[in-house]
């Protein structure tokens, strides 16, 4: 990994974010790109214009005080020591993520998130969920303030589908970088219900052919796809959630009904999603 990019609002939120990102960082040995992005009212400025005198003072304000607050955003002590840079440009937030991300060649998306009550809350119907659909590298998204942040057990949910294998030596070269023991987990539910030699036989089929290192193999039933994976994620001390998502289809398809308010504080887990 060579490039993780993090937008930043400079919320507590993308501090989170850029806490996390800044961990990974030390163990890659990646370098960070900070990125702001200014949605000014039409007519403020000319997006085609930026970098010219056209541009109005109110503008250069906002560009001005936008560069100061990053000033104060790297001085945060756990980006010392790190290769940082920071960038403010005029576009709409998911649209301009995407389009940097790319410039940078970013290996990784860190994202922070106000999602308050679960997966579904927590990456769909936001901006971060227009990054997550959009986006052809990893999103890995932050709710939480993190201590100490660490990946030794990566939870993987799928329905090991053998068409999804596209995205999966990706996963395994992430959960690589750290040394992390993989869970497989198929969840069963009322609505999609297989058996247990069926789903066993599905996982080992999708993973027939690569190199795992140390993995489990879990099938798990629950009253929706997203419960069991919070209740699983749970009951093993999971650190990282891994999920695929299909593009314009976004995550919506993995999610069925809403769980209740007790699983809130076990939504608090990082998410990272890989594109099919």
């Amino acid at each position: 990994m060579k490039s993780i990019l993090v937008p930043v609002d400079f919320s507590v939120q993308a501090r989170y974010a850029a806490k996390v990102a800044s961990e990974i960082a030390k163990i890659t040995n990646a370098k960070i790109y900070l990125l702001h992005m200014l949605e000014l009212p039409t007519g403020v400025i000319d997006p085609a214009s930026y970098g010219s005198s056209n541009n109005t003072p109110t503008a250069l304000l906002f560009l001005k005080r936008a560069h100061e607050k990053f000033e104060d955003f790297k001085r945060l002590p756990f980006l010392k020591g790190l290769d940082v840079e920071d960038s403010v440009q005029f576009h709409k937030a998911y649209d301009g993520i995407i389009d940097e991300s790319k410039k940078q060649k970013a290996d990784l998306i860190v994202m922070g998130s106000q999602g308050t009550s679960g997966l579904e809350e927590m990456l769909i119907g936001s901006n971060t969920e227009k990054v997550v659909r959009n986006s052809n590298v990893p999103v890995l998204v932050v709710k939480t303030d993190m201590e100490h942040f660490k990946i030794e057990n990566i939870v993987f949910a799928s329905n090991f589908k053998f068409k999804n294998r596209i995205s999966f030596q990706s996963i395994l070269d992430f959960a690589a970088l750290f040394d992390a023991k993989l869970h497989l987990l198929k969840i069963n539910t009322i609505h999609s219900f297989e058996t247990t030699k069926d789903s066993s036989d599905a996982i080992r089929n999708f993973i027939n052919g690569f190199d795992l290192g140390e993995y489990s193999l879990n099938i798990y039933n629950d009253v929706s796809v997203e419960s069991g994976i919070l209740n699983f994620s749970k009951a093993i001390d999971a650190d990282l959630v891994v999920l695929n998502t299909h593009g314009r289809r976004g995550l919506a398809h993995l999610f069925n009904g809403s769980i209740g308010e007790d699983l809130a504080n076990h939504a608090k887990l990082p998410v990272v999603t890989f594109k099919l």
